[in-house]
């Protein structure tokens, strides 16, 4: 298999990739990670079995942070898909955590002492590497607890790689209790290197080529310009569109959600699976948090009698919009006459302005989760 800054190359010379020196950089950066992991020995070794209380040492991890579509993602893709070891796991952060949550749910019943210390590691005996897309923290509940789970982690030989939006000095920002939080920060400053992807190119936006993203009347000509903009966003060809296969998305510690197509980031919707179904904001605030694009087909003009899918409607706006994830929509009406009369009409004002906004070059342009 090739490696990844190899694979990287081939992308450019291909024209896949645009030349970007940033981007170069942080591939070599990633390849020279990818060799020291696929040279460091493997569990179960002489030593290992001689001195089996050695944990191994963590090669050092990568933070790649920058702006919404300089190509993080990307290069996370081309790392975990040519890491030559098996013992590795590529997740969203905010599903990480909520499986993190889990864990120190049930060994929390058992009573004895801090949670953290065996949930990290029994992760850290699952997988060698961790890569997270869209490190972001939002909550005191994962505040409280990273610096203990990560520093666990790497100690127990897991190297980190993740992706950000913010460079480290700017997570949990404002956040309750920050202090508690900021050796997490001195963490990332001590044990991974921060590599910064803020090159002047939004590339994903560059990819929608300016198209709308609100589309009505919902028809034929609708489908075919959203099924353009979901390969242009996720590279995948319009024709293979249907193999695109769905997921669970876990909600809380017990439930999840279906999205019916998930790919790179992106996820496809009818407007009747996520408003005419019983949704709550819970719901729409997973979906928020794991995906940067998210696209709704079918919103129909709505009356007095579907006050409770225009109140679910204004639910899912109002977590898009604060998440700042791209929404692209066919619509049988414009968003002024989506909910002319009804229970909640002015309250759906709002949401009719956020909608207006988050069709402007200006929200478009923002990096998901960004306040």
């Amino acid at each position: 298999m090739a490696g990844m800054f190899a694979r990287y190359e081939a992308l450019v010379v291909a024209g896949e990739l645009k030349p970007d020196a940033e981007q170069r950089a942080a591939a070599q950066r990633l390849d020279a990670l990818q060799n020291a992991l696929e040279a460091a020995p493997k569990a179960g070794g002489l030593l290992t079995r001689l001195f089996g209380s050695a944990p191994r040492p963590a090669p050092r991890g990568v933070y790649m942070w920058g702006g919404v579509g300089r190509g993080k993602s990307m290069l996370m893709d081309l790392f975990h898909e040519t890491l030559g070891i098996a013992a590795k796991r590529r997740a969203h952060f905010h599903e990480f955590m909520l499986d993190v949550h889990a864990r120190l749910h049930e060994e929390r019943k058992k009573e004895s002492g801090d949670p953290v210390i065996p949930v990290a590691e029994r992760i850290a005996a699952e997988a060698r590497v961790l890569a997270f897309d869209e490190m972001v923290v939002n909550n005191s509940a994962d505040a409280m607890i990273m610096s203990r789970l990560f520093t666990t982690l790497i100690e127990r030989g897991v190297t980190i790689v993740t992706t950000s939006n913010r460079e480290p000095r700017e997570l949990y920002k404002d956040g309750l209790n920050r202090e508690h939080f900021l050796p997490f920060i001195a963490l990332i400053r001590e044990r991974l290197d921060v590599v910064t992807l803020n090159g002047p190119t939004d590339y994903r936006l560059e990819r929608m080529g300016g198209m709308p993203v609100w589309y009505t009347p919902t028809g034929p000509e609708a489908t075919a310009r959203v099924r353009e903009l979901f390969y242009r966003l996720t590279d995948y060809p319009p024709e293979d569109a249907k193999n695109v296969t769905g997921c669970d998305l876990p909600v809380g510690q017990a439930r999840t959600i279906w999205v019916p197509k998930s790919l790179k980031g992106v996820a496809v919707f009818s407007f009747k699976r996520l408003c005419a179904e019983a949704k709550g904001a819970a719901d729409y605030l997973a979906i928020a948090r794991h995906y940067h694009s998210v696209i709704v087909v079918g919103i129909p003009r709505m009356g007095p009698d579907q006050r409770n899918e225009a109140a679910r409607f204004v639910t899912l706006i109002d977590a898009l919009y604060e998440h700042r994830v791209k929404l692209i929509a066919t619509a049988d009406a414009e968003p002024a006459d989506l909910y002319a009369a009804g229970d909640g009409r002015f309250e759906f004002e709002r949401t009719v302005s956020r909608l207006m906004e988050m069709q402007s070059a200006e929200y478009l342009a923002r990096g998901h989760g960004e306040d």
